[in-house]
């Protein structure tokens, strides 16, 4: 499981997280079968997500970031929970290119940089809150600074970092988010920037054993940083059978009548797990029969409410 570690400078004016996603990086690989290029782009997202999703306020409230470059990996979604538990998807696991200019992998060409990263909130309300910014490089980490610079006005460094062995498993896998809270002095700022100046790429210092709270050690040193709270978030899709008959049931009448006339029944697969759901002919004439009575009911109510 991975492990987020969030820590808070003495006096108050910068906060400082860290994940260690080896072990969801991981699973993502093996989930979806991607490609070196798409699992370091695919952790990057799961990263910034799940360190996201624990700055959320409610225990209910969910977030997702979706990234939608134009790029031959296609969309990319990953959807955590206030606890950072993460779920991801991609369009295109399967994506070739060669190394970039600086000898790594190609995030950026395959995310591509034509397009907009989305962050979406369900917080319980009517409408979920949406942010939406423009990509800067598709390298994911200059985009997550890019939001909360443009769409929440907070001063933020994000770094992220996926390692991929040859045989193509997670070497390892992380990520820091160190953000600038209000009233920050400039001393704050310049020690910061010294910090971060001589700071190794993440996903080195977790594979040389580094922990998350190493890291946010390290990010606010000199500023006597309090650890706040820690999390051991984990791969998790959380889908079942019931909720994929509510999405059947959400289709409603007509189209699965075109189901059940051309198909004769239904495999549904989940995008973030690849667990496959499969429904008889049977079962689909019972749950559109069930959503032709309940509409049936509504409109006997509806005729003796407009009676009365």
């Amino acid at each position: 499981m991975g492990r987020i570690t969030r820590a808070l400078s003495r006096d108050g004016s910068a906060m400082a997280m860290a994940i260690s996603a080896t072990d969801i990086v991981t699973r993502i690989e093996q989930v979806h079968q991607t490609s070196a290029v798409v699992t370091a782009a695919a952790g990057r997202l799961a990263a910034a997500a799940s360190m996201m999703g624990v700055l959320l306020k409610a225990e209910k409230d969910t977030l997702t970031l979706r990234l939608d470059g134009g790029g031959p990996a296609g969309v990319l979604l990953a959807v955590a929970d206030s606890q950072g538990n993460v779920k991801v998807s991609v369009t295109n696991p399967v994506v070739e290119l060669p190394l970039n200019k600086m000898g790594k992998l190609d995030v950026g060409g395959a995310v591509g940089r034509d397009g907009t990263l989305s962050i979406i909130r369900e917080m319980g309300l009517k409408e979920p809150y949406i942010g939406q910014v423009p990509i800067v490089s598709g390298e994911i980490a200059e985009d997550i600074t890019s939001y909360y610079a443009t769409s929440e006005q907070t001063p933020t460094v994000c770094g992220l970092g996926v390692l991929v062995n040859p045989d193509l498993s997670v070497q390892a896998a992380g990520g820091f988010l160190v953000q600038l809270l209000p009233f920050a002095d400039n001393a704050v700022i310049d020690r910061l920037e010294e910090n971060l100046k001589d700071l190794p790429p993440v996903s080195s210092m977790i594979r040389d054993g580094m922990t998350p709270q190493d890291i946010v050690m390290k990010l606010l040193d000199g500023l006597e940083p309090d650890i706040l709270d820690e999390y051991l978030p984990v791969y998790r899709c959380g889908c079942s059978r019931e909720r994929t008959e509510d999405m059947l049931r959400s289709l409603g009448e007509k189209e699965l009548d075109e189901i059940i006339r051309e198909d004769h029944g239904a495999e549904v697969c989940c995008h973030f797990c690849e667990k496959k759901y499969q429904f008889t002919e049977s079962e689909l004439i019972a749950l559109r029969d069930s959503i032709r009575q309940e509409n049936e009911q509504q409109d006997i109510n509806e005729a003796d409410g407009g009676q009365e």
